[in-house]
């Protein structure tokens, strides 16, 4: 009786025994298909994580490259002074702060604008000059468009800039990345409605065209080649020629090939002088 109970214990326990290997094989066939599913699950996650990860667009890569190359960070801290057209400029920025100024002898004396971060104001002979909106806008926008141009193409990450890639366009002998700057209403100040066309090297970054369409103080349309272009202090700079289209059929898209069949005539040489950087 002894014997049998214990065959009969030994055979519960290999009965046991034959049912945990069962469920270890059984298992261990589901096992390949669990780690399936958690591989599959683990690329799926991975790629929502990269469609979450910014994609820098080509137009904004290209300027940001251009900006570096121009200048970079000297832009954010320096003061800059040139003459142009017989006026004595003054661009000045500081920890977020700036400050552009002209200085000339007018009929009425001599003339002193700023435009800075709290608006314009004009003095004349040291005395503050009271101007209604069109006139202050007027001076304001004057004094901002040639400081504009002369620190392209630092402005072109402005928060209310917009960035349009265009592909890749020949000019002259050189092939270029052309790009598209619009403006938001809000932030864009009263010529948003502007567009810039700028055509980047691209090997060098260096902004050798630009064209743009006005519409205020009469409108029209530009196109400037860069000529004679040095670092002074850290920063590029260049003149111009400028030109503007011979035909009205002519659009702001279409002066780079305008430009390489002579179709645009000369305006006139924008040159700076007496530049230098602190």
């Amino acid at each position: 009786m002894i014997l049998n109970n214990r065959k009969e214990t030994n055979n519960g326990y290999t009965g046991r025994l034959d049912r945990s290997a069962r469920s270890i094989r059984e298992r261990t066939r589901i096992l390949p298909g669990a780690s399936q599913l958690a591989a599959t699950l683990t690329m799926a996650m991975l790629l929502i994580a990269c469609s979450h990860q910014e994609v820098v667009p080509e137009a904004q890569r290209i300027i940001d490259r251009s900006i570096e190359v121009h200048g970079g960070d000297r832009y954010l801290s320096s003061e800059i002074t040139f003459t142009f057209r017989d006026i004595d400029y003054l661009a000045r920025r500081e920890n977020g702060l700036f400050s552009y100024e002209r200085r000339f002898t007018g009929e009425q004396g001599e003339i002193h604008d700023v435009y800075n971060n709290a608006g314009f104001t004009r003095s004349i002979n040291g005395e503050p000059e009271p101007l209604d909106d069109e006139y202050a806008g007027r001076y304001r926008r004057s004094v901002n468009s040639v400081i504009y141009f002369a620190l392209l193409p630092y402005a072109l990450n402005d928060p209310a800039v917009r960035k349009n890639y265009l592909g890749r366009e020949t000019i002259g002998n050189s092939d270029y990345h052309k790009i598209e700057v619009t403006f938001e209403q809000e932030g864009g100040g009263s010529d948003f409605e502007d567009v810039f066309i700028y055509w980047i090297h691209p090997e060098t970054y260096t902004m050798d065209y630009l064209a743009y369409e006005f519409f205020t103080d009469g409108g029209g349309i530009r196109f400037r080649e860069a000529l004679n272009p040095g670092e002074i202090g850290g920063i590029r700079f260049a003149d111009y020629n400028n030109y503007r289209p011979a035909s009205e059929t002519v659009t702001v898209y279409d002066t780079g090939v305008a430009f390489n069949e002579g179709r645009l005539e000369m305006v006139s040489v924008i040159s700076l002088e007496n530049v230098r950087v602190e």
